[in-house]
């Protein structure tokens, strides 16, 4: 499957320079969850992911050279990256539960916890980014274990909370309110990226070592968990009007009567992956098959239809190979086998650094967070504009600016005192005002004129 590319016609315009790339990888470091959101040093380095993560798709949706990519290789911090995904996962379970937990005090503003739940988008984007290439899957090493967990986590909440997820945020006046809908909208897109890094581990899979595969197979059955996913649909949706969408390139964007047949790049994925794990031998000499997940894998027939065989001809073989099982016992496994199997260890090292502090952090973390003084969100709104090329998200993006207010894509006004949103009239200006004037006035403020 070819990686997707954007119009490299415009954006020649670059975040960083290889030389300031490789001096922001070099520099990056695990943090304890304490520190999360709360230290000069945590917002910086992210920060540098921020700009990282902008310069890598950059690079490749122009097909240029992908030297972040090879810096976080030769440099060994993709283990980096991979602790602090499951630390600010950790964070959010554990400790935004508690901030946000209902009788609580409501923030003075959304800004602080909106950047360290973003975090995690930026490090999950990233990653699948990166992991494109079958050099930096090899360079996962150790901590690829972690990773196939992490996405495990991901996938199961996927299945049982898609249909939770706006389509689009809702305005609201409560501020703890609009922090739990940002936080379920962004668990959707990085559940769909989960399921993108699974594809770059389960198309790899004779590069990993052996206790990956069996953690995929056995541990956790994904076959069995994208066969839910298959069942699900969670890329497909109806808005309010009964109108079709799907999940596209990280939008829900409508579509005609013509494409509704069409595959989106995250079902494609999902084939693959079954295919991979459905009909490499290696993977069926040590898939534990039994009556149980037999007749759920037999569900994806009911799936192969003639267009998606069309699509990905190579699920043709799939088909033959359903039918064949339909009719036949399950084969036997080497179950028998003794393997001494790795476990991960970053989630677990995390949980026992902080077991039963989580309360304390949260309480430690609540006035940082929920209560910054008004200097202190001046100065992380200071941080996020310089991380942020508004020009360069926008050519990234490829698509039309929505209005703030509406999401009409007929947005030609932009707001002129921090440029970050748009609106396709002063109607919808004046009326997003009183919600957009906190986040307008911290960002103008902290903008150099």
């Amino acid at each position: 499957m070819e990686r997707s590319t954007g119009d490299s016609s415009s954006g020649n315009e670059q975040v960083l320079f290889p030389a300031e790339a490789e001096a922001h990888v070099s520099s990056l470091v695990k943090f304890s969850i304490p520190d999360i959101g709360c230290t000069q040093q945590w917002q910086r380095q992210r920060e540098y992911l921020h700009k990282l993560n902008m310069q890598a798709v950059q690079n490749a949706s122009q097909q240029s050279d992908e030297f972040v990519k090879e810096f976080l290789i030769s440099h060994e911090k993709l283990g980096v990256l991979i602790h602090e995904l499951i630390a600010v996962r950790l964070w959010k379970d554990k400790v935004f539960s508690l901030l946000s937990e209902g009788g609580g005090q409501k923030p003075k503003s959304t800004f602080p916890c909106y950047v360290v739940l973003y975090h995690e988008a930026t490090i999950i984007n990233l990653l699948e980014t990166v992991l494109f290439y079958k050099e930096s899957v090899e360079a996962v090493g150790d901590v690829t274990l972690d990773l196939v967990d992490y996405c495990h986590q991901c996938v199961t909440w996927l299945i049982a909370n898609h249909e939770t997820v706006p389509v689009e945020q809702q305005t609201t006046d409560d501020t703890l309110q609009e922090l739990q809908q940002l936080n379920c909208t962004l668990n959707y897109g990085i559940s769909i990226k989960a399921l993108s890094v699974l594809q770059s581990f389960v198309t790899n899979l004779d590069c990993l070592p052996l206790s990956v595969t069996t953690r995929l197979l056995n541990t956790h059955d994904i076959p069995g968990l994208l066969v839910s996913v298959m069942d699900q649909q969670p890329w497909v949706r109806k808005d309010k009007n009964g109108k079709l969408l799907k999940h596209i390139e990280g939008k829900w964007r409508d579509v005609s009567p013509a494409d509704r047949l069409q595959l989106t790049k995250t079902e494609a994925q999902v084939w693959i992956s079954l295919y991979q794990l459905l009909m490499s031998p290696e993977c069926q000499k040590k898939y534990h098959l039994h009556a149980h997940n037999k007749n759920h894998i037999m569900r994806l027939r009911s799936h192969l239809l003639e267009t998606v065989v069309d699509q990905i001809p190579q699920l043709s073989e799939l088909q033959r190979y359903l039918g064949h099982l339909s009719v036949m016992d399950p084969p036997a496994s080497s179950s028998s086998d003794l393997v001494l199997e790795q476990v991960p260890e970053i989630y677990d090292q995390l949980v026992r650094q902080n077991n039963n502090q989580w309360r304390k952090i949260a309480d430690q973390q609540r006035k940082k967070l929920f209560l910054p003084s008004d200097s202190d969100l001046q100065q992380q709104a200071k941080r996020w504009v310089e991380a942020c090329n508004w020009d360069v998200l926008e050519t990234l993006s490829g698509d039309a600016p929505k209005c703030a207010q509406c999401g009409q894509t007929s947005a030609m006004k932009r707001c002129s005192r921090c440029r970050s949103e748009w609106y396709c009239g002063r109607e919808c200006q004046v009326k997003h005002w009183k919600k957009h004037k906190p986040f307008c006035d911290t960002i103008s403020s902290s903008t150099p004129h």
